[in-house]
Formats: structure tokens, sequence, C-alpha cells
């Protein structure tokens, strides 16, 4: 059975050609307009390429409960951090996990999501020392450096030093002290071209710190 579709049809009567006509320029129009802004944002409007596109370099659209999951395990790593890389500088003891993300809380720290965690982890210390006895662990180091540069390079050595543990001169000097971590570059290098490589630099201990965990009142 063959519907009539033609004038007179039911539903037809109200839609005049001069309407019709109407209706699709502005179908026409939207089209131009939807190709011109597919053009302007991705400098095509071949609809398959726009696909390939937004799937290498479109970012994914993750839920609000996604994203705040998300910030808590980053809030989370962070402190952790924090706590293998730092100590109570008066006991040498380390703090919890649990004790160091109360602290960021105390503190108001508020996770940024497009930066890593280690440099967060390096931010959150700074702050941390406001209100708290907190530092990096000291690394212990042995150097052995030739007579005839030892003395010069001691006083060179002194300002990254934290604490000489030992100390022996006979034909070498040999010094076991304490450092800051992020100062074990500037010495390494400092001894390698002072020394032209006679000296030598060994790393007795990453942390120096006590055994147990430091409780935080």
């Amino acid at each position: 059975t063959w519907q009539w579709c033609g004038p007179g049809a039911p539903g037809s009567a109200s839609r005049s050609p001069a309407t019709a006509t109407r209706s699709w320029a502005g179908a026409a129009e939207r089209q131009v307009a939807k190709k011109e802004d597919l053009v302007k944002a991705f400098g095509t409007d071949d609809q398959t390429e726009i696909c390939k596109m937004i799937l290498s370099k479109g970012e994914l659209q993750v839920s609000d409960k996604e994203r705040h999951t998300q910030l808590e395990q980053m809030f989370r790593d962070i402190a952790t951090i924090v706590a293998d890389k730092c100590v109570n500088p008066e006991t040498k003891r380390p703090y919890t996990v649990i004790l160091i993300e109360r602290a960021m809380k105390d503190i108001h720290y508020s996770v940024k999501p497009h930066k890593s965690t280690k440099q967060q982890a390096l931010e959150v210390i700074k702050q941390l020392k406001e209100t708290m006895q907190i530092e990096r662990a000291h690394m212990r180091l042995r150097f052995i450096l030739p007579a005839k540069e030892g003395k010069k390079m001691k006083e060179k050595l002194k300002p990254l030093i934290k604490v000489i543990e030992n100390e022996d001169f006979h034909e070498q000097l040999e010094i076991v002290c304490l450092i800051d971590p992020g100062c074990f570059r500037e010495i390494d290098e400092l001894i390698r071209s002072e020394t032209k490589g006679k000296g030598t630099l060994e790393v007795l201990s990453l942390k120096d710190v006590e055994e147990g965990d430091e409780k935080l009142e």
C-alpha cells in the first residue's frame, strides 16, 4: 500500500512550497556554519581526521568522582615521598605517611594535578618547616683527597657539609661527613674538577636515620 505524499496528503496542507524552500535554506546555512566551526577549530572539516586528532591529542574527560580519586592518590603519593626523604632533625627519626598527611592538611596544601609529585613533595617540605620540626635526611659520605689539594678542598667543601663526623690527615685527607642530599651533585663535581680525578667520593648511606617512627603530638 502506497501512502499519498503529494498536495492534499495528511499533514501537507500547512507546508507550502515557500516554507519548504526556507527550511532547506536554513539547513544549508547551518551546515556551512558547522563546517566553518570545524575548520576553525581543527583546520579541516573531515570528520574522520578530526576524530583521529581528538584520539591522539585530546584530553580524556573524567568525572568529578574520578578526578577526586586521582587528587587523593596524588596527595598520598606526595606524603609518601616526604615521609621517605625526611626526619625530625632533633631525633633523626622518620615521620609516618599518616602524620605527614595530617600535617599537609593542617597547612591546607592543595594538590596541583599537572605538576609532578616529586616537585610538589619538595614544596611541601619547605612549607612544613614553618610549622614542624622536619628536614631532609642527611647523606653520609667519605671523601679521600690528595694531600696537596686537601686543605684547600676542605675550605671549599665546608659550606656544603652539615656535620664532619671524622677527619684523618696523613698521606691523604679522609673525611666522613653528613650532607644535605641536594648538595651531592655539587660536591661530586667540585671534587672531580679540583682534584682532576685523583680524589674519591663514597656514599656510605643515603639516609642517616634512627630506628623507629617519630610521633607527632
